[in-house]
């Protein structure tokens, strides 16, 4: 198993926005670490049924990933607009590829 955040959204929360912050979170992540590692370490998921993203934080990658979303979020949309907290991602690194 391995770490990862999870992000849940208020209803009022346009979870589309959401996930481009995240897509702008992982573009930052770029500067720090380049495109080819952030393309094999940055992992997540978006789950609208339950509105969360949960982000793969296994790497340094990641955990970048995650500081910097937070981050943005606490600015677009405002601390109490969102939940964030550690959970374990039961089948490894979150799979799904940033489409470019």
């Amino acid at each position: 198993m391995s770490e990862a955040y999870r992000y849940k959204f208020r209803q009022d929360v346009d979870l589309h926005e959401a996930e481009s912050t995240l897509l702008l979170s992982i573009l930052a992540a770029e500067g720090l670490f380049g495109a080819a590692r952030v393309r094999m370490d940055a992992g997540y998921a978006v789950d609208g049924s339950i509105r969360a993203i949960v982000v793969d934080a296994s790497t340094d990658v990641g955990q970048a990933v995650c500081s910097i979303l937070t981050a943005f979020l606490q600015r677009e949309f405002g601390g109490s607009a969102f939940g964030v907290r550690a959970v374990e991602a039961q089948d490894g690194p979150i799979a799904r590829e940033c489409e470019r």
